[in-house]
């Protein structure tokens, strides 16, 4: 059928009693009144500290499937026992449900073991120390969230629950002697766990690289002071065999300290940002250069122009100040994990479990060398290069028990 338009003359006057008509229309039309939304239930499984009670504090786990275990027997001479028996205390994420962000009031220090499915499990282990200025442990970023990441790559985690000194621990002995304890325990339940235990290592964060930094060199002392016959660790050696400083504070090198650096002192993977972390890049540096002078085999930095240390206050154009796994806004900080994995596989962890490492290799080989300043070797020692140790160095430089 033929359409007739009409003259636009007739049209205009018209659109205002169309539109009136359209309003009318649409007033008539009836309200529709939703219903509304179930609440939202609340969060399920949220984790809860053990109570307080007349037994040593029972820590629980932080993740699921977490194996919880003390790091010393209630009667140790290493706690407190007047404060054994209280309670941690969880500090919550307040936007994301049941993820602990950070721990307090730790009094029976621990470890949580996350183990790999067998098809996948290198057989190596990593003890994370989470970092918090010695005032609080910060178990989520800097811990809980590494369990994921290191399962994929057929690495066993350990979270340390260890002690802090706002309750009254020393950081230079009480939360070392937790983390030299922690590599005694995991490398004593080793077998059970298809764990190697020439493949056991420790990642410090801040803090708790001040721990990590540490446990590399002060092996030794601590395994003599625990040597007694009725310690059920005893003759299983506390060192490394690895040790990751990851934007670390003061190292013992630091001051121009130069303790002993033991000949068989594991390789180290190192990484902060630079210009916006200086303070804690230079105690890199420091740990660094005393690894490098002592001619310590396979230590590897990275100092990132860009980035924070958590925690810290950034301007509204900088990328985020945040912990462990984040990407620091795409900046190249956020990178540095693929850079430890890199390293990690270099030196052979990521081999079948039984088999020898690079790393171990390498330190052998190293071992046999002349100490340096010693028959015409490089020279060692010095302010801020730590003192190299000679033929007295165990001669077990994988760590495992003899």
């Amino acid at each position: 059928m033929k359409e007739f338009p009409l003259p636009k003359k007739l049209v205009a006057p018209l659109l205002p009693l169309l539109a009136a008509v359209t309003v009318m229309a649409q007033d008539a039309a009836p309200t529709i009144t939703k219903a509304p939304l179930p609440p939202v239930p609340a969060p399920m499984d949220v984790p809860k500290p053990g109570p307080t009670n007349d037994a040593p504090y029972a820590p629980q786990p932080i993740l699921p499937g977490g194996i919880v275990i003390p790091l010393f027997p209630p009667d140790s001479h290493y706690l407190n026992t007047n404060r054994i028996r209280e309670a941690e205390v969880y500090n919550m994420d307040r936007a994301v449900p049941g993820r602990i962000s950070s721990i307090v009031n730790i009094h029976n220090p621990s470890i949580e073991v996350h183990l790999v499915d067998g098809n996948l499990n290198t057989g190596a282990a990593v003890i994370l120390a989470a970092g918090g200025g010695h005032n609080t442990l910060n178990v989520g970023g800097e811990s809980a969230d590494f369990v994921p990441y290191f399962f994929n790559y057929g690495v066993n985690t350990v979270i340390l629950r260890n002690r802090l000194r706002r309750d009254g621990y020393n950081p230079k002995t009480d939360e070392v002697y937790d983390a030299q304890q922690a590599v005694r325990l995991v490398r004593a339940h080793a077998a059970e766990w298809h764990i190697d235990p020439n493949k056991i290592g420790i990642m410090g964060f801040s803090a708790g690289a001040e721990l990590a930094a540490p446990a590399a060199i002060a092996f030794e002392d601590f395994d003599k002071n625990n040597n007694d016959p009725g310690d059920p660790l005893a003759g299983i050696t506390s060192r490394p065999d690895f040790v990751g400083i990851i934007y670390p504070g003061p190292s013992p090198f630091t001051r121009g300290a130069t303790p002993p650096i033991p000949r068989n002192t594991p390789p180290s993977f190192i990484t902060c940002a630079g210009w916006g972390d200086a303070g804690h890049a230079v105690w890199a540096n420091e740990y660094f250069t005393a690894m490098l002078n002592a001619g310590v085999p396979n230590v590897e930095m990275h100092i990132y122009a860009r980035g924070h240390h958590p925690g810290d206050q950034v301007g509204p154009d900088e990328p985020p100040s945040t912990a462990g796994l984040t990407d620091r806004g795409f900046i190249e900080y956020g990178t540095w994990p693929n850079r430890f994995i890199d390293w990690f596989r270099d030196l052979g962890f990521f081999q079948k479990p039984g088999v020898q490492t690079q790393a171990t290799k390498d330190i052998e080989t190293f071992m046999k060398q002349p100490p340096r300043g010693a028959g015409g070797g490089r020279r060692g020692g010095g302010p801020g290069r730590g003192n190299v140790e000679g033929t007295n160095a165990p001669a077990n430089p994988g760590g495992a028990t003899p």
